[in-house]
């Protein structure tokens, strides 16, 4: 078995699983949460842990652009985090760009051939095609290409489904912030195709929980294992 890089999906989520405030793009946790009394308090204790995560980041392009990666100005020097953003179409130039300047590292996963990625030249963007995503053989290639040894996994309900099925997924850390969202619609920390018989229980998450922690402010940090 070739090796891939140890994995933890960390998210901000709601009480009832949420990753967002709605249905639309202009609803946003990062954006909404602070308006609300009651949640904004303790928001700061998340963005706090996020800083103490991997070095290595794996986002989504449309996640990325929703919170303004298009239109936020160049970054003057780069950080110490590298940076994995899989997209086909929600990145710009500028986009790509931004990340490009961010990173100690960054790569872009895509199936677009004609990704603007291609058009950017930076010396540390690195550009992994496929022609269709399998999140194993990315994670593969991460590792032996990159030496990505730990990665935060910070993406989507689609894709984060991706990680779930591939079972690919080592460790599932998330914030729980004292608010309940509710909507059929409203994207949740895992979504995806649902499953349809009993014959594809094995593709479920079992989790075995390794930290409960009650912070500030009725927020609290559950961090699991997933068992294979």
């Amino acid at each position: 078995m070739k090796k891939r890089p140890v994995t933890t999906l960390f998210l901000l989520v709601s009480a009832d699983g949420k990753i967002s405030t709605g249905a639309s793009d202009e609803l946003d946790v990062d954006r909404d949460f602070p308006k609300l009394p009651g949640v904004r308090e303790g928001l700061h204790q998340y963005y706090e842990i996020e800083r103490t995560t991997d070095l290595w980041s794996l986002n989504s392009g449309r996640v990325q652009a929703k919170v303004g990666a298009n239109t936020s100005p160049l970054p003057e020097t780069h950080g110490p985090v590298s940076f994995v953003v899989i997209d086909n179409h929600h990145l710009t130039a500028h986009g790509v760009a931004y990340f490009a300047a961010l990173s100690k590292t960054f790569v872009l996963v895509t199936t677009n051939p004609k990704h603007p990625a291609y058009g950017v030249q930076a010396e540390n963007l690195h550009i992994l095609y496929y022609d269709h995503l399998c999140a194993a053989r990315m994670l593969e290639d991460l590792y032996a290409r990159f030496g990505c040894e730990r990665l935060t996994v910070q993406t989507g309900g689609t894709l984060n489904a991706v990680f779930l099925r591939e079972k690919v997924l080592d460790y599932i850390d998330f914030v729980v912030a004292p608010v309940l969202v509710g909507g059929r619609d409203t994207a949740s920390a895992v979504d995806g195709e649902s499953l349809r018989t009993a014959d594809e229980l094995g593709k479920l998450g079992v989790l075995q929980l390794e930290r409960a922690e009650q912070l500030e402010d009725s927020y609290l940090r559950l961090r699991y294992r997933v068992i294979r």
